[in-house]
């Protein structure tokens, strides 16, 4: 059962792939048809293959771009603040709500404005361990 399964999979796969061989043929040669009476056999053909080329290479890119996408720069070495600068100065717009979300709360609540407050003054105080 499951090798039937495998074998009918595969059948498709294969039917696909010659559907899709068919239809960039029949595409290449309605490209050479349309260009013929302009340009003139030698070019048409030269212009279906340069497009072929071009698709090509535009594949391959793609391909050499997902085996290895390109890496952004490391910022696990700074710190809180600065990665929290870092990201007002990227979207300025969601740090001035975050600001205007964090002084509402801030104006609503004051319990936890002073929780936040006294918790940040203690590790000021205790100082980085080393």
């Amino acid at each position: 059962m499951i090798l039937k399964k495998v074998i009918l999979g595969a059948c498709a796969v294969s039917a696909l792939a010659a559907a899709a061989a068919v239809g960039v043929v029949a595409a290449a040669f309605a490209v050479y048809a349309a260009l013929k009476p302009m340009i003139g056999p030698a070019w048409a053909s030269a212009s279906v293959c340069a497009a072929a080329a071009l698709l090509i290479a535009l594949g391959g890119l793609g391909a050499a771009l997902a085996a290895n996408p390109p890496r952004r720069k490391a910022s696990a070495d700074k710190d809180l603040t600065a990665k929290l600068i870092e990201l007002a100065k990227e979207k300025p717009i969601v740090a001035a709500s975050a600001i205007l979300a964090a002084g509402a709360v801030a104006l609503k609540n004051p319990k936890i404005t002073a929780a936040i407050v006294g918790a940040f003054m203690a590790s000021k105080a205790n100082g980085p361990k080393k």
